[in-house]
């Protein structure tokens, strides 16, 4: 066996056993949210299920209230989506393409926002949101009222601009050819029909890994919406699995993981059906 032979074995059982590791927990947790009552509290405890009991995710989703819950999130997160990638577009390509003061100085300005803990922000950003004049019972000075907290709103508005998404689709639009805008102003094309009729076409796979990304961060935030939610009618989905957590022990941990195992469903599908953007977008950007 040549090395180079028994290098790329070794690199393959090393990715196989990674493999395993990431996905073991995501395997135990469709086990759990299988089992019947008597299997999980069964001793010695078995790994997989005899069959699929299926009345764990009927429950759950029946008593629970999860199909309101789920509602709220689907909402959350394709608005805040649709939002971060418009936005991230329309700042992406002046920075990439058009020639203004101060670009580069404002670019960099952005991505120094990268550098400042997503912690450090959660008080400041509850502040703003609570004192929004004009809503929530708010005077025009955002005083004697709740702003936007126990809405929708809340979980939308505070991050629908993306510093991430505005480098990833700089970065993507800068591999185009200038030539090609130069010719689109030369037959007469303004800035918006260039950018809405070739630029948007041409990152469509940047566009998609950007709509994963974020669709998933959204889907999966729970800190935020923990902080700004006291009202169980705005809660998304992770929220009210947490809350699930003082309501279920013992046997019912397997409606529990049931309702995890329905959270999954849709980022699985997402995923799933822009994969191939996703990877494409990621493997292309920053490459000139």
């Amino acid at each position: 066996m040549s090395r180079k032979t028994f290098a790329r074995i070794l690199l393959y059982a090393l990715m196989i056993a990674i493999a395993v590791i990431m996905a073991t927990p995501f395997v135990y947790m469709l086990s759990i949210a299988f089992k019947t009552p008597s299997e999980m509290i069964a001793y010695p405890p078995k790994f997989f299920p005899e069959g699929l009991y299926l009345d764990n995710f009927r429950q759950v989703w029946a008593k629970s209230n999860l199909s309101h819950y789920f509602l709220n999130t689907v909402i959350v997160s394709v608005v805040k989506t649709v939002l971060v990638v418009m936005v991230a577009a329309l700042a992406a390509y002046p920075f990439a393409k058009l020639e203004f003061p101060f670009r580069d100085a404002l670019f960099m300005l952005v991505l120094a926002t990268l550098m400042i803990p997503y912690q450090v922000t959660l008080i400041p950003l509850f502040v703003l949101v609570k004192k929004i004049p004009l809503t929530g019972g708010n005077n025009i000075f955002g005083v004697g009222g709740t702003g936007l907290l126990n809405t929708l709103w809340a979980l939308i508005i505070p991050g629908f601009v993306s510093p991430v998404g505005i480098f990833l689709l700089r970065q993507f639009i800068s591999t185009l050819p200038d030539e090609l805008f130069d010719a689109a102003r030369i037959d007469g094309c303004s800035e918006f029909v260039i950018f809405s009729k070739m630029v948007l076409p041409l990152i469509k796979p940047a566009l998609t890994a950007l709509s994963i990304m974020t669709f998933q961060g959204a889907w999966n935030d729970f800190v935020w919406p923990l902080l700004v939610t006291q009202r169980p009618s705005v809660w998304t989905l992770q929220v009210a699995l947490s809350q699930l957590q003082t309501q279920f022990s013992g046997s019912e941990w397997t409606q529990l993981m049931a309702g995890t195992v329905i959270s999954v469903i849709p980022l699985l599908t997402v995923f799933m059906f822009g994969q191939r953007y996703f990877v494409e977008g990621v493997a292309f950007t920053g490459i000139k």
